[in-house]
């Protein structure tokens, strides 16, 4: 009698104005609208970040000072952003309908004389809110693992936030991310060092399982390199040029579980390996 009761109040409720709807029935086939985190670099200070993120084209639901690290919550979860631009992970594209962006201040990088770009570091208790803000997030939408990404990993050919000195690995402690476990990256680096790299198709067809988009040409075009550039700047920042080498083979292999089996498998890596 009571649960009558409530969903007949809820109707007339719904109803003012002259529109009745009728909430009594809930449906089991839905999730969260939010399936994808985007995290991203202002490349500018926090007046500056504050003014383009509120007063022009660009938006994101979030923006996180560094130091004292502040969270601005600039537009409603429920509400669309527009942060991604055009963006692809995992087939889904143009992801501003289906992400929350969060914004980090940094000014990212800055070029010597030569060219050279000096990457900026992060501050840990810019860190230690973003992952608050993260958990939170995931608790509520439910998130998986491996769509918490970064501008650079949607649009590839054109971004590069949040860059190398973003401590990924950092989320991975955190139970955010997935993360490849050292000791079978090194036992798999060794067997592609032993028994040679697979060819470009394959590296395209790891790179599309992890959620690029990524040719599938087999050619080691430009596109390609900047598809792995992105995803060495991930796992392996110390050196993301692009080229598909056996460390960059054996994180793939890792993560996705999947490798040839015509490479000859490397000894325990606690044995010692020079590269």
């Amino acid at each position: 009698m009571r649960v009558f009761l409530l969903a007949s109040i809820l109707s007339v409720l719904a109803g003012c104005g002259g529109l009745r709807i009728d909430t009594s029935h809930t449906s089991q086939g839905q999730d969260s609208r939010v399936q994808f985190v985007i995290l991203h670099y202002t490349s500018s200070d926090l007046p500056r970040s504050l003014a383009t993120l509120t007063h022009g084209e660009v938006s994101s639901h979030y923006l996180i000072s560094a130091k004292p690290p502040t969270i601005y919550r600039l537009v409603d979860e429920n509400r669309r952003a527009w942060h991604a631009g055009e963006s692809e992970w995992r087939g889904r594209t143009w992801l501003n309908a289906s992400s929350i962006g969060i914004e980090l201040i940094s000014p990212g990088y800055s070029e010597t004389a030569d060219g050279q770009r000096l990457w900026y570091p992060y501050p840990d208790e810019q860190i230690d809110a973003l992952i608050l803000l993260l958990k939170d997030i995931v608790r509520r939408h439910g998130v998986p693992p491996g769509n918490i990404i970064g501008h650079s990993d949607i649009a590839p050919l054109r971004k590069v936030d949040p860059g190398p000195l973003f401590p990924w690995k950092r989320l991975a402690d955190a139970g955010l991310i997935v993360w490849p476990d050292a000791r079978e990256v090194i036992r798999w680096q060794t067997r592609f060092a032993r028994g040679g790299l697979p060819d470009v198709a394959w590296f395209q067809q790891q790179l599309e399982q992890q959620g690029y988009r990524v040719p599938r040409h087999g050619e080691l075009d430009e596109a390609t390199r900047r598809v792995i550039a992105a995803f060495q700047m991930k796992y392996r920042p110390s050196r993301f040029d692009g080229e598909p080498d056996a460390e960059t083979a054996g994180l793939l292999a890792v993560l996705n579980g999947d490798a040839p089996a015509d490479v000859p498998l490397a000894e325990d890596p606690g044995q010692g390996v020079s590269m």
